[in-house]
């Protein structure tokens, strides 16, 4: 399969890594709305990044996560916790950002960390094969 943008792909790939680093930072510090939108970020430029490989390049995040969906897990590419774990980021994110009184608990924002963390890993897995 030939690469839409190979260096774009890998630049998201790079703030994917590097968002889930953050994510895991502000975690540790207590800052958990954060850690989740991070987190959540992390997850949605490794999403960017698969779909550009297959030429797909979309801009709003309702967009991506449907087509990851269509494309990835309705097709076993990827797993259908993978898909849960992206939807529930999405909502974490929400909260995080635009909660009001509403704030990301600690516990959520470590299992937001790992889920976003285990979804970039299943993306890079599935580049790799590619």
């Amino acid at each position: 399969m030939t690469l839409f943008n190979p260096e774009e792909i890998a630049a998201n790939l790079e703030r994917a890594a590097q968002s889930i680093e953050a994510a895991r930072d502000l975690a540790i510090k207590g800052y958990y709305d954060f850690a989740a939108s991070r987190a959540y970020y992390g997850a949605f430029y490794a999403a960017t990044a698969v779909l550009l490989s297959e030429g797909i390049e979309l801009s709003k995040h309702s967009g991506v996560i449907a087509s990851i969906h269509q494309r990835f897990v309705k097709t076993g590419k990827l797993s259908k916790e993978h898909g849960k774990d992206l939807n529930w980021l999405f909502e974490m994110r929400s909260v995080g950002d635009y909660g009001g009184i509403a704030h990301v608990s600690q516990q959520q924002a470590d299992h937001a960390t790992e889920a976003a963390a285990n979804f970039v890993d299943a993306i890079n897995a599935l580049l790799q094969s590619q």
